[in-house]
């Protein structure tokens, strides 16, 4: 008697668990929107560090484009951390 008020209880429990999961599911929108952020916190770095860059070797005399690569780099660099800590989160 009691093994099968077990397997009833265990099976109840199961089934809710099931259809949690079901309900936590996410959807094709909210997955876009993730990425999309992923995109956005990687690239945005990337594009200030080129304008920035490319400003500041503006502004001094001759041709030079070390500003602008370095600060590529940096957004780079600054970029894959904004997605790192955002994943982790």
């Amino acid at each position: 008697m009691t093994d099968k008020k077990d397997l009833k209880i265990h099976i109840e429990r199961q089934a809710r668990r099931m259809k949690k999961a079901e309900l936590d599911q996410p959807t094709l929108i909210a997955q876009t929107i993730y990425i999309g952020t992923l995109g956005l916190l990687f690239v945005l770095p990337v594009i200030v560090g080129a304008y920035l860059g490319h400003w500041i070797d503006n502004q001094v005399t001759g041709y030079s484009v070390r500003w602008t690569t370095s600060l590529i780099i940096l957004g780079v660099f600054v970029g894959g951390v904004n997605v790192y800590l955002f994943i982790r989160e």
